[in-house]
């Protein structure tokens, strides 16, 4: 109930007319007639709804029957403005509570056509692979990176943490096997990051140059199950809960064809989500 309402708030009707003052001050050329607040506004309802940008404008003209002070931009407005926003998955944290974050990836498809057309003409479109970093406590998104499906996960674990310690104080990371790396386990020990890794099971008990991994890699083998509850690797669950739960709220697909504009309607998602996730049932 509560997501509906933040989803139609129309409130920034009483800031519209400050926003935009703000928007165009010392602005050369033409001037701004819709505030960003708006526009991010509309970006939600379609991320949503999964609405065309020409089935947006429909459903803003019905609205503004009964608010005459909403106006109604035509969709390629709306779309050049939502693709042009400044997005970021903006989580609502503590930045000075100890965080532990669960890492991991998964693929979201360019296009909704169907295995049928895949296999019938012998087209692959690929997929997009979103790789996130979630706080294990709020179940909140704290970092993420969007790839192509040609980048293994291991490679994204270092521009997550350093984008998560932006925004808040991490000092546990939880990943499996596809994370498991020397220079990953070197990077998290200087940073004072503890990484609860799931290392191979062919891996050797030699340093080679990272005592942090060896260290990993002996504690594992000799007593697994003792190192999964120590170091609380079950919690990984929530990195594939914000998954499932991102793909029930938005679809398994992006709507937006170009690459930039993939990337900014993954993290509109990710900001919707974070705001979704930290409201209290209880208010």
């Amino acid at each position: 109930m509560r997501r509906g309402e933040i989803l139609l708030d129309l409130g920034l009707l009483r800031s519209w007319v400050d926003e935009l003052e703000e928007m165009n001050r010392g602005r050369e050329g033409g001037r701004y007639l819709y505030p960003d607040g708006f526009i991010r506004l509309q970006g939600f309802l379609r991320a949503c709804f999964r609405l065309p940008y020409r089935q947006l404008e429909g459903f803003t003209r019905a609205l503004s029957r009964w608010e005459p002070r909403l106006a109604a931009p035509d969709y390629s407005t709306t779309c050049r403005r939502v693709n042009g926003l400044d997005i970021g998955v903006e989580p609502r944290l503590d930045p000075e509570r100890p965080v532990t974050i669960a890492v991991d990836a998964s693929g979201i498809k360019v296009a909704d056509r169907g295995e049928w057309m895949r296999l019938k003409w012998k087209r692959h479109r690929g997929f997009l692979k979103i790789h996130l970093a979630v706080d294990v406590g709020t179940k909140q998104v704290v970092a993420m990176e969007v790839t192509d499906e040609r980048t293994g996960d291991g490679r994204m674990l270092k521009p997550l943490v350093e984008q998560a310690e932006e925004r808040c104080r991490v000092v546990k990371v939880i990943a499996d096997g596809a994370y498991d790396s020397r220079s990953n386990f070197a990077f998290l020990a200087e940073r004072g990051i503890e990484a609860a890794i799931r290392v191979r099971r062919s891996s050797s008990g030699r340093a080679r140059g990272c005592q942090a991994r060896r260290q990993a890699v002996l504690e594992q083998m000799g007593d697994g199950e003792f190192w999964r509850r120590r170091v609380g690797y079950g919690l990984r669950w929530m990195a594939e809960t914000a998954f499932s739960s991102f793909k029930r709220l938005f679809g398994e697909h992006v709507t937006a064809r170009i690459l930039p504009n993939m990337v900014r309607e993954m993290l509109l998602k990710a900001s919707l989500y974070n705001l979704f996730t930290s409201l209290n049932p209880a208010d």
